[in-house]
């Protein structure tokens, strides 16, 4: 079954707008990726809006807080983008439409991007976000409310990492993650990235690009690059997992959510048919992207109940 009709329609214009990202430079690509931002829309507006400048290692990362009228929880979102492209102000839309579809203020965090950053540095923002969030959780929505990682693609590869981190650490605590089609296995090629239906807009080249970006071959196996090969997933958060059907990642994302549902933890998967990586947050552009935030929705209603 190919793609839905929208998602082919957009493939055929992006084509004809240039090269592929792995046949540019990171500052090229960001630039290109970027000029998808003003179809996305300004998205609902949220009670209030505030960009926070957190202080890391060797620098500053940027938070934009989304809160809407009286939040239930907060929900904590990394962009995705390979660790090498995406910013908050291209997630603002969809993060505007979580905030008040879920109605749990919503962090997005801006964290450093390779190559001028590479791994571990991602890593480190992530978590420091995660920290701060946890901080300020009830002047975010109250005192022991409901705290959620998520993240897609890459980002959700640091979502996983960072609730590894926090069971192990004891804290903070998480009480959901959402992974939308994460990259969970950087030290391996899953079927998934060979399949010629799975080369769109993300395909093994480009999955190439972005890790020779981010991360040394060496060290792709660590824990804190493949959340995947972690020894045991038991103790981690309920989960929501998305996947595509036509995603290099799709495999090693199914195989997170077995392992976690092996594991123990309480799991909602679905791999959604006829759409392809990047779906989930082309908000106003891909019809997909309503039905995957749907899911999301509705998954974290049915762990947290209004």
């Amino acid at each position: 079954m190919p793609v839905d009709d929208a998602t082919a329609a957009f493939l055929a214009a992006m084509a004809q707008a240039g090269p592929p990202v792995h046949e540019l430079d990171p500052p090229t690509a960001r630039v290109a990726t970027g000029a998808l931002q003003p179809l996305y829309g300004q998205g609902p507006e949220p009670d209030s809006v505030e960009d926070v400048k957190l202080a890391v290692t060797g620098g500053t990362i940027e938070l934009r807080v989304l809160r809407p009228f009286s939040p239930r929880g907060v929900l904590l979102y990394l962009h995705g983008g390979g660790w090498v492209i995406g910013s908050i102000e291209e997630y603002d839309t969809l993060g505007r439409i979580l905030a008040a579809r879920t109605g749990m203020t919503t962090v997005l965090a801006g964290y450093r991007k390779a190559p001028e950053h590479p791994y571990p540095t991602p890593v480190e923002d992530a978590w420091a976000a995660l920290a701060w969030t946890d901080r300020h959780r009830a002047e975010l929505a109250s005192d022991g409310a409901p705290l959620v990682i998520a993240g897609d693609s890459a980002g959700g590869n640091l979502a996983a990492v960072c609730a590894l981190r926090a069971r192990d650490a004891g804290g903070p605590h998480l009480d959901a993650q959402v992974l939308v089609y994460p990259a969970t296995r950087l030290d391996s090629e899953y079927p998934s990235y060979h399949e010629p239906e799975c080369q769109l807009l993300l395909n093994s080249d480009s999955m190439r690009w972005f890790l020779d970006h981010y991360i040394p071959v060496e060290r792709r196996a660590e824990r804190d690059a493949s959340p995947g090969g972690a020894e045991t997933l038991a103790g981690l958060p309920p989960t929501v997992l998305l996947t595509a059907e036509f995603d290099p990642l799709r495999d090693e994302g199914e195989e997170f959510a077995a392992r976690l549902e092996a594991a123990g933890v309480p799991v909602r998967a679905r791999r959604f048919e006829r759409q392809m990586h990047t779906f989930f947050q082309m908000v106003n552009i891909l019809p997909g992207s309503a039905e995957g935030i749907d899911y999301v929705v509705d998954g974290l209603d049915r762990l947290f109940p209004r």
